[in-house]
């Protein structure tokens, strides 16, 4: 059976909370094939160090159209995207795109930790009690 390829990706101030995801769900991350925006997958890589993680360029800098084209190329199966709403982002526009090439693609894409938990939760992976 192929490994699940998942991009992991968070804005700034959903940074630490793709770390906590990360910890909270390191059995399921580590049987996957990881991609992560390079500051995303830096400091998931620092917090899981057990993780085998490509890291890209930051999203700011092109990782997000990098991890856009892998889904167009068929080489991502689940994007999980921690969006800050509440802070504009300069590369707006390469989040937007990222997310249409999801949608596009019909790429499972989460955009916080309740629902990645949820597909997570869907794939028979345990989930840690409330909590945490």
């Amino acid at each position: 059976m192929n490994r699940r390829r998942v991009a992991l990706i968070a804005h700034d101030q959903k940074k630490d909370d793709m770390v906590a995801f990360a910890r909270d769900h390191r059995a399921y991350l580590a049987a996957c094939e990881l991609v992560a925006t390079g500051t995303t997958g830096g400091r998931v890589s620092k917090a899981c160090p057990d993780l085998k993680i490509r890291c890209l360029k930051s999203g700011p800098l092109g990782g997000d159209q990098q991890i856009g084209a892998m889904i167009a190329e068929r080489g991502v199966d689940l994007v999980i995207f921690f969006v800050d709403p509440l802070t504009p982002m300069p590369h707006d526009v390469d989040v937007k795109a990222l997310m249409r090439l999801a949608i596009v693609y019909d790429i499972p894409m989460a955009l916080n930790r309740a629902t990645a938990e949820a597909i997570l939760e869907k794939e028979g992976a345990s989930i840690p009690a409330p909590g945490r």
